[in-house]
């Protein structure tokens, strides 16, 4: 029987889950993989009497070095979120000789490079399943399940709190600000859902991603990001009309000569797969060279749903045996020093561009004058309503152009006179 002794450091909602999990189902674990886990330890700052006297047998402390100089313990879970201390947890658990699991995808994506070198220094691993689609299996089938496979681009559906904002507002035509009031109502978005819905939380994932995908350490600041807060309800419905819908989508390309890295919102075909994930499910597609199109779904948020990948992780570890073997994921800090992160000017796409316009004669071809000044071609032109006294919407959809170029023509167009209101330009992806 292969045996691991854990510390868990921050009980907080997923902690619970975590402890509830390794406590409950400990001889289920023995039985179906051989593995015996033991929760030894648990650390948090506020740790009640009721969640303690759950777990049985388990000693609390409020100071996460106790686990850290523990030397039975030889795993140790680190379930508190963002930089500081965890990166110094983490650092100190490995320097210990313990191995460490995390679902914390800010170190991970921030220190990662700095982290798996320890890790290999230390002949000990980083498991971090739930840094991306919580317990979906996306770290591990990328670098087990389909490893001999090279990755050519992915497009992913990362933020459940996005998601079930934008599906709530296409499906019952609720403004932004609606559909984020109900998100926080449900315990999807937080009180300050700023992190979510700027597009933030969703960069720090496609890092870990590409690290994991394409081999490059990239920095979270330098992946472009845009978030959801200037789509409307309008957006939605005109995309409809189209067949087409938004999602903000995490993408990362391989190209001759570097690697695409951006975070935005995203038009997609409806009959694609992943128009279909909507409300707090995730998913991620990836374009892999021998097996072809892999796509991954599944809830990405919620205590359980973490908790399990954290869990899994446990297992695995356990059956790789913590004390003895070295397993692959987390004690890699190679890269592919050959790419380079490609400068956002020069991406390609398609646009779907709303103007609010004065419907006046001549107003249409000074528009579609600065594109063509700009080098942009007009694939179709939809105005939505007529009225002489008021701005109305304007539809465009463009051919292939660069970034640049259409960041260039959007300036010069929302300096107009006839133009109202600062234009809304979203990327079209035409994906396979």
């Amino acid at each position: 029987m292969k045996s691991i002794t854990i510390g868990l450091i921050g009980l907080g909602t997923v902690g619970k889950g975590v402890a509830k999990l390794v406590t409950s189902r400990n001889a289920f674990v023995k039985s179906k993989f051989g593995v015996d886990l033991r929760l030894k330890t648990v650390c948090d700052l506020n740790i009640d009497a009721k969640s303690l006297k759950s777990l049985g047998k388990v000693t609390a402390t409020k100071n996460f070095n106790d686990i850290i100089n523990d030397p039975e313990i030889n795993v140790v879970v680190e379930l508190i979120g963002g930089h500081h201390p965890a990166l110094e947890i983490i650092k100190g658990a490995l320097a210990n000789g313990k191995h460490v699991v995390t679902a914390n995808k800010a170190v991970i994506s921030t220190f990662g490079q700095e982290l798996f070198t320890l890790a290999h220094q230390c002949s000990r691993s980083i498991y971090f399943e739930t840094a991306v689609l919580a317990g979906v299996p996306i770290i591990k089938t990328l670098v087990e399940g389909i490893a001999g496979n090279q990755y050519n681009g992915l497009y992913g559906i990362v933020n459940g709190t996005c998601n079930y904002i934008l599906s709530e507002m296409d499906a019952n035509g609720i403004s932004f600000d609606e559909a984020v009031k109900l998100a926080q109502a449900k315990g999807y978005a937080e009180a300050d859902p700023s992190l979510d819905i700027n597009g933030k939380d969703s960069a720090h994932k496609l890092a870990v991603l590409v690290m994991l995908a394409m081999g490059k350490f990239i920095k979270v600041a330098d992946i472009h990001t845009e978030g959801i807060t200037h789509i409307a309800p309008e957006d939605l419905k005109y995309a409809e009309e189209m067949g087409l819908t938004i999602k903000l989508l995490a993408i990362a390309k391989k190209k001759a000569d570097g690697i695409e890295a951006r975070v935005h919102p995203t038009l997609i075909s409806k009959k694609h797969s992943l128009a279909s994930v909507k409300g707090v499910y995730n998913a991620v597609q990836l374009e892999a060279d021998a097996l072809g199109d892999v796509l991954l779904v599944g809830q990405g948020a919620g205590q359980m749903a973490a908790a399990s990948g954290v869990f899994s992780d446990l297992i695995n570890l356990g059956i790789h045996n913590a004390d003895k073997d070295q397993t692959w994921i987390g004690d890699n800090p190679k890269e592919s020093t050959s790419l380079k992160l490609l400068s956002m000017d020069k991406v390609e796409t398609e646009f779907y561009i709303r103007l609010m316009v004065i419907d006046r004669p001549g107003v249409l071809s000074k528009i579609t004058g600065i594109l063509g000044q700009c080098g942009i071609s007009i694939a179709s032109v939809r105005q939505k309503t007529v009225s002489k006294e008021t701005a109305v919407p304007l539809v465009m959809l463009t051919h292939t152009a660069k970034e640049a170029a259409v960041r260039k023509a959007l300036d010069k167009i929302g300096a107009l006179k006839e133009v109202k209101a600062k234009p809304v330009a979203i990327r079209i992806e035409q994906l396979s």
